[in-house]
């Protein structure tokens, strides 16, 4: 299930339409339903709230005035990690054999 602070993509239709974050999810009265607010990150960002079951904010097919809608988590990839910084004054050697190239102005 999607928690705060994950990133979701909205489908209309089975056709994908907008990403937004999910802000807050608190439970509603009745058993297994949520308020989930969703951050919209279109242009403007708007802020929506819906009442979701659990299976829906898991990803299953729900309707809204009778058309399909669908959240789906997007997965978080790692940031990549910098490179160790080098030593001062250490050159980087390379095992690769260079070709020099003249940087010459075709005669006309």
């Amino acid at each position: 299930m999607a928690t705060e602070g994950d990133v979701v993509l909205i489908y209309r239709q089975e056709q994908p339409t907008v990403y937004a974050r999910v802000e807050h999810i608190e439970p509603d009265i009745k058993r297994d339903w949520y308020h989930i607010t969703l951050l919209l990150l279109s242009v403007p960002a708007q802020p929506v709230t819906w009442i979701l079951r659990s299976s829906y904010i898991e990803g299953e097919t729900f309707t809204m005035g009778g058309v399909p809608m669908r959240l789906e988590l997007v997965k978080k990839t790692p940031a990549r990690e910098k490179a160790p910084p080098e030593k001062s004054g250490a050159k980087k050697e390379s095992n690769k054999p260079g070709t020099i190239l003249p940087f010459k102005k075709p005669s006309t």
